[in-house]
């Protein structure tokens, strides 16, 4: 069997994986020079197995007014004439509701455990260097009413397995001693010791030098997907600029631009970029720098240790098109950083953009592409396809050769 991978992001270069050590014939596609070039590149570096909670929550609308009004909001909405954008919001607003958060919750805490035991599994076998470090993360939150709506969730997911822990200020200082410059604006925080960072660029360079020396791998680098060519119920090939390449199965895990891929096939993926932003900083001699991964929740900003570097990563712009770096969100998020570590130097930060896909609802699509018998979809993590890899692409591998999958791949479904 000879399966063509689109995409060598983070979970194009899984996927081909975990086909390959089922003995199938990988042919991987990128229209990059190299893997990892586009949302996969400097992302928010957290491996957050037990935040999963979907972004489409009941607790985000009374804050959209504030929000959109404010020029230093997390979230940045620009309406455009554009049928997909407003599907996209109003299936989101559908999927505000309690039951449907709670349903969502328990369901991508299936696949992110399973995607954690997967990677423990893999780094068991193989060196893959990418400045792992299992940290644990402190959700901070500023102010009472923050800390009460998430106490709710805590509790729920507890009960699916995670294991978290709420704190006081005290604890959280005494769990993180690196943020004391804020420490009066603490109200409290979420502990979760389970949790890690990494580089997700890394990951996928050192999983592709493994891919390199598998000899039923092959890769095409360079080589933007001009079609794909339909043939009946099926696809034949894709067109190449130099010419179509023919396989008996395709898996497209190419974030946004499958989009551009399934429309001429009469296909409408609920995906949606959502852009974000980070800074990689070099950490400076004598800097207290954090030890755990920390988020800020009420400003959205990560912050990640990947070993002699800091990255922080935040803030969703919606209706901004193409992953560009805008100088007044890096200016903002750089003022942000720099209250809660002072000491930080961002002069020599490097900025970056990348456009998450995300689906309304917030879970990946992991199901054949509607009627065509031999596509596949591996699309639409958001800001988890680091975390929620390795399970999506072992699934999708599943779906493909037609092997009993390790979880239920049915909430994943297109429909």
């Amino acid at each position: 069997m000879h399966v063509i991978i689109i995409g060598a992001g983070v979970v194009g270069l899984t996927s081909a994986w975990y086909l390959a050590r089922q003995g199938v014939q990988v042919t991987l596609i990128d229209r990059q020079p190299q893997v990892a070039r586009e949302t996969s590149f400097a992302n928010g570096g957290q491996l957050s197995y037990d935040f999963v909670t979907p972004l489409a929550d009941p607790a985000v609308l009374p804050k959209l007014p504030g929000w959109l009004l404010s020029a230093d909001s997390p979230l940045r909405f620009r309406p455009r004439l554009d049928p997909d954008q407003w599907r996209w919001c109003y299936a989101f607003l559908k999927a505000c509701n309690r039951r449907q958060v709670a349903q969502t919750t328990w369901e991508m805490l299936q696949l992110s455990m399973h995607s954690r035991q997967l990677l423990d599994e893999l780094l068991a076998q193989h060196d893959l260097p990418f400045k792992l470090k299992r940290t644990g993360k402190l959700v901070m939150h500023r102010t009472i009413s923050s800390l009460a709506a998430a106490a709710r969730g805590v509790e729920y997911q507890r009960s699916l397995g995670s294991d978290q822990r709420l704190l006081n200020a005290a604890e959280c200082l005494a769990l993180e001693p690196a943020l004391a410059a804020v420490a009066s604006s603490i109200a409290g925080g979420i502990y979760t010791p389970t949790e890690a960072t990494g580089d997700c660029r890394l990951f996928c360079e050192s999983l592709f030098a493994m891919l390199q020396g598998l000899p039923n791998v092959q890769v095409l680098l360079g080589q933007p997907i001009l079609k794909l060519v339909r043939r009946g119920a099926g696809i034949a090939a894709v067109r190449l600029p130099d010419g179509d390449v023919e396989a008996d199965a395709f898996v497209i895990a190419a974030g946004l631009d499958s989009l551009r891929l399934t429309a001429p096939l009469g296909l409408s993926l609920p995906l949606y970029g959502l852009r974000g932003y980070s800074l990689t900083c070099a950490l400076p001699a004598g800097f207290k720098h954090p030890e755990l991964s920390v988020t800020d929740a009420e400003r959205k900003v990560v912050y990640a240790p990947l070993g002699d570097e800091l990255r922080i990563a935040a803030m969703v712009d919606m209706g901004q098109p193409g992953a560009v770096v805008d100088p007044k969100r890096i200016a903002q998020l750089k003022r942000q950083a720099l209250e809660v570590f002072p000491a930080l130097e961002l002069a020599a930060a490097n900025p970056w953009a990348g456009l998450r896909p995300a689906t309304p609802g917030s879970k990946p699509i992991i199901d054949r592409a509607g009627p065509l018998s031999n596509l596949w979809l591996n699309v639409g993590h958001g800001a988890l396809g680091f975390t929620l890899a390795c399970a999506s692409a072992e699934l999708t591998a599943s779906l493909v050769t037609g092997q009993p999958a390790q979880i239920d791949t049915a909430p994943f479904r297109l429909a």
